[in-house]
């Protein structure tokens, strides 16, 4: 048994991931922002420290006794007036540091895939900095490089909601998204194979049309969809890094980098993005495989 600290836990993937590690008899502690709930964790969790990721000064004794630690801490949208670089960045060399002077055996970090080239963006460049200080410090590391969250997705079923798909270009751009449960599988097994990096997606690779059609599918609907050029999507980007701030344009430039490409890695676990659709729709009926 070893002694975990899970960064980024009341996340989509953290919450898994405390879940994984429970069930794989480890002792686990959870690190969260004051005030902010945790649901399940709360009872799941061996012990919750309370403090600020981004505030180094409210973490004193939080990697006592840690043997690994597991960070999934990142934004996809700027809020709070943060940015990338302060949470997915400094907040993670902040852990990072602690660390190293407590003489944490293995950090595994979550970033991309496909970070290195994607590393242009403010997102991703943010995420790629601290991959670049993790390699360097003294600890051992595993990164673990996620193509797509079933949970992103879920902006599909938002739109067929409303009667349309959106798709970029002719919607043929394919990907593998991943669940909670599958990804944080990989996490662990990762760490304790010691592997240093693993790309990985989920069973299933589907084109964007193919990912509306299982939205409305889902729903009992017809599908309708609408189509934007990727080029004016470019195109906008360019304007919004011209006149707004990061907390405006690096979602938008995220979502149209990784709309615009083939995302395909290789295959991890057996939850399909159509349950969790129906999961979604219907939320009584949990059709995750959880074994």
């Amino acid at each position: 048994m070893s002694r975990v600290l899970v960064a980024g836990a009341t996340g989509y993937l953290g919450r898994h991931l405390v879940a994984e590690l429970k069930a794989r008899g480890h002792w686990v502690r959870v690190l969260a922002r004051p005030g902010s709930r945790l649901g399940a964790l709360e009872d799941q969790a061996d012990d919750v420290f309370r403090g600020q990721a981004t505030d180094v000064d409210t973490l004193t004794g939080l990697m006592d006794g840690i043997d690994i630690v597991y960070s999934s801490l990142g934004i996809t949208r700027p809020r709070d007036g943060l940015t990338y670089r302060q949470v997915d960045y400094q907040a993670n060399l902040n852990l990072l540091r602690l660390a190293v002077a407590a003489s944490v055996r293995r950090f595994c970090y979550v970033s991309v895939f496909n970070g290195r080239a994607l590393r242009h963006q403010a997102l991703v460049g943010a995420k790629e900095a601290f991959v670049d200080a993790l390699e360097a410090s003294p600890l051992a590391a595993t990164i673990i490089r996620p193509n797509g969250y079933f949970s992103d997705l879920m902006v599909f079923l938002d739109m067929a909601r409303r009667g349309r798909v959106w798709l970029v270009g002719r919607g043929d751009v394919r990907i593998n998204p991943i669940s909670g449960v599958d990804l944080a599988r990989v996490c662990c097994d990762a760490c304790e194979n010691g592997e240093k990096e693993v790309d990985c997606g989920g069973p299933e690779v589907l084109t964007q049309r193919e990912i509306g059609e299982l939205a409305f599918k889902a729903l009992g609907k017809t599908p309708r969809f609408g189509r934007i050029p990727l080029g004016l999507l470019r195109a906008l980007v360019r304007l919004l890094r011209w006149f707004t701030p990061v907390t405006v344009y690096g979602p938008v430039e995220f979502f149209v980098g990784a709309a615009g490409q083939t995302m395909v890695s290789p295959r991890f676990g057996r939850n399909r993005l159509a349950d969790a659709f129906q999961e979604a729709v219907e939320p009584n009926k949990n059709t995750e495989v959880t074994q």
